[in-house]
């Protein structure tokens, strides 16, 4: 059952465009998300008028290019927009930060095709990951065949994108300057994919990144670009200097920031009531008091790392260009770090609640879902650590950051 009506949707959109900073409106939009959350985990899908609202706050358009109708949010400001979206659902707050890692493509293609994806109102790409398939160079750009998984934000798309090697018409597959397989992006509108449900999951079920399926789809050349090489874009400005799978990591420790500091307000309030059985209250023992401590300080210290480092880099980013491989490394460490302490202090709080957390419904059982769903991710990897300290310690890492 859709929350609210037409009506109250227009209202709402009303007041969200008349707040200026996007951590303002994604505040403001937080009680609807929450209100919606329960039909969100049932039916897997972002309900309307809720869809409507998160368009008209315009936080899924906060990565994107300003010529292409965007805001070209700053990296620091768009970790704390989805670090708040994240606290009232972190499904949500998943596909806030999905729909704006793929906005940033438009930066590498031609645009007239930019202008045609993302020049209308409700422009969302999703899309799924590399693997196995390849794209065929054929003459005016590719044929593709194939399935793709785990293309969250997929049934509120309006254009879906393939990334895949590509096999000349030789037969020989092309190289990219590193002398791997290259992997190319293709965008075509959603109606040309089948998509395929698929996504039953433990958590983060509201992200609908169910699965998709093209048959010998044409894909002209101007449609298509790539995510390896960041020096390649045509769009001037900072924002476009990191790299896209930095930004990604940005996105990924957004939400677990937000959703561990959801679990940790609530745990303060329960503390505030609950008396274990032959115990005093949790807010009055001291072991409970030091971990609470702890997780404030491991999670306020995460976020204030990744701010300070995005806002440096970000001030530092030329127009043109992309940043260093050093910079590259430290929003990386401090996204990696931040999906740990979002983590850890999700699990701390989950342990320190008792049975109340393993509650349907309860403010601890969904999130911890979700956020070891998360967990399992390609950005939640131990190996991003390696990475940066390969490059800390003089060496060039296998991992692209």
């Amino acid at each position: 059952m859709a929350v609210g009506g037409r009506g109250e949707g227009r209202k709402r959109a009303e007041t969200l465009s008349a707040v200026a900073d996007p951590v303002g409106r994604a505040r403001a939009i937080g009680c609807s998300v929450a209100r919606a959350a329960d039909e969100i985990e049932a039916t897997r899908r972002i309900p309307e008028p809720l869809l409507s609202e998160l368009h008209a706050a315009r936080l899924l358009r906060m990565l994107l290019p300003r010529i292409y109708g965007g805001d070209e949010v700053d990296p620091a400001t768009y970790f704390r927009a989805v670090s708040e979206v994240s606290r009232h659902d972190a499904s949500v707050g998943w596909n806030v930060f999905v729909a704006n890692s793929a906005a940033l493509i438009a930066a590498f293609l031609e645009p007239e095709a930019a202008r045609q994806i993302f020049l209308p109102a409700r422009a969302l790409v999703a899309w799924g990951p590399p693997n196995d398939c390849r794209a065929q160079a054929v003459d005016g750009g590719y044929r593709v065949s194939g399935r793709w998984d785990f293309a969250s934000g997929c049934r509120q798309a309006t254009w879906m994108g393939i990334h895949a090697q590509v096999e000349e018409q030789d037969g020989r597959l092309r190289q990219n300057r590193y002398g791997r397989p290259a992997v190319r992006t293709l965008l075509f509108p959603a109606d040309k994919a089948r998509l395929i449900d698929t996504w039953n999951t433990i958590g983060l079920r509201g992200t609908a990144s169910d699965s998709y399926e093209v048959q010998e789809l044409f894909v002209p050349e101007s449609y298509t670009t790539t995510r390896e090489e960041p020096e390649a874009r045509v769009v001037p400005g900072a924002l476009y200097a990191f790299t896209m799978q930095g930004l990604y990591a940005v996105g990924v420790a957004g939400v677990a920031v937000g959703t561990a500091r959801a679990m940790l307000e609530a745990f303060l309030d329960l503390g505030a009531k609950k008396s274990p059985r032959g115990l005093p209250r949790l807010a009055d023992m001291p072991s409970v008091q030091g971990e609470v401590g702890r997780a404030e300080a491991r999670l306020g210290s995460a976020s204030a790392y990744i701010a300070e480092t995005l806002a440096d880099v970000y001030g530092r980013a030329g127009e043109t260009g992309v940043i260093d491989i050093r910079d590259r490394a430290r929003v990386r460490l401090a996204s990696a770090n931040a999906i740990q302490a979002g983590i850890e202090v999700a699990d701390t709080v989950y342990k320190a609640a008792g049975v109340d957390a393993i509650v349907a419904g309860s403010p601890f059982e969904r999130r911890f879902r979700d956020i070891h769903t998360l967990s399992q991710q390609i950005q939640s990897r131990s190996v991003h650590f390696e990475a940066v300290g390969q490059i800390l310690l003089g060496h060039t890492p296998a991992t692209f950051l």
